[in-house]
């Protein structure tokens, strides 16, 4: 409005992924498994994908990593076991038709145990050392470290970034908790290169979408997350201010009904996880 020049409807929210947590550039699409394949297509088609057998996962409803790599035209080159990969499995499948290493996290189920997975640094120094694309999806979208609140084991998007991966993928709505969508964010060139492949604008959200985003990374970025959030509001709730809201609703219910009602009504303690792909 103050220079009457023409912007893109999407600059601010984009600014916005870009300011939050080490993204140097961000984008964002309809949902994360666009998201996943446009990268993969973009950076990988033609070529070979390494990543470890424990993450060739499901992921909601039929989001299968194997299905969407055969689509994008990446050729899967599965490394280590279900429960163990090491580095050297991965450096032993690289080849000259390698072009991406790919780390999935599992998001809704967990391999317990006797185990082993390279951190994401190690396998930012393979990638490297022989000029690969490191991409990591991360899929929930947890913008700062929940741990606190019971989520231990969800990675937190400017850790990926910081150890070294050159794209991150992850959802809009989830734990960040904004509209359905996905947001790719990462080094400038990489991003800007799925940027401007023609399905970009296949997969690029609408304007209300943009505005809802735009909203809650403000939040984010000025640490109001957890107050104005829902979702985070929801997950951060101590249990004495779930216990105080609980006892409440049971009165209102009581003084609701029937004075002939055979309904009785007691508060209990209760254990509840995360549901779905959130976590």
């Amino acid at each position: 409005l103050e220079t009457g020049r023409r912007d893109g409807v999407e600059e601010r929210a984009h600014k916005h992924i870009s300011r939050c947590r080490r993204a140097k550039r961000g984008r964002i699409v309809n949902n994360c498994a666009a998201a996943a394949f446009l990268v993969l297509t973009v950076l990988s088609s033609g070529g070979e994908v390494v990543i470890s057998r424990g993450e060739l996962v499901e992921i909601g409803g039929d989001f299968r990593v194997p299905d969407v790599m055969a689509q994008s035209g990446a050729a899967l080159r599965e490394v280590g076991t279900t429960n163990r990969t090491k580095l050297a499995d991965y450096e032993r499948a690289i080849n000259e038709n390698t072009r991406m290493i790919l780390r999935v996290h599992p998001s809704n189920y967990r391999i317990v145990g006797f185990t082993a997975t390279p951190t994401l640094a190690e396998l930012a120094e393979l990638a490297r050392r022989n000029d690969l694309i490191l991409y990591e999806d991360a899929g929930s979208g947890a913008l700062f470290d929940l741990s606190d609140y019971g989520l231990t084991d969800e990675p937190v998007i400017s850790k990926s970034l910081a150890a070294g991966a050159d794209v991150v993928t992850f959802s809009g709505d989830k734990l960040l908790g904004g509209a359905q969508s996905g947001l790719i964010v990462g080094r400038r060139d990489v991003v800007e290169k799925v940027r401007k492949h023609p399905l970009y604008r296949a997969f690029r959200v609408d304007k209300l979408i943009y505005a809802a985003l735009e909203a809650t990374l403000e939040s984010v970025r000025r640490g109001a997350a957890l107050e104005e959030i829902p979702v985070l509001k929801m997950l951060s709730a101590s249990k004495e201010k779930l216990e105080t809201r609980t006892r409440k609703f049971a009165g209102k219910l009581r003084r609701n009904l029937a004075e002939n009602s055979p309904l009785k009504f007691e508060t209990i303690e209760g254990r509840s996880v995360v549901g779905g792909g959130s976590a």
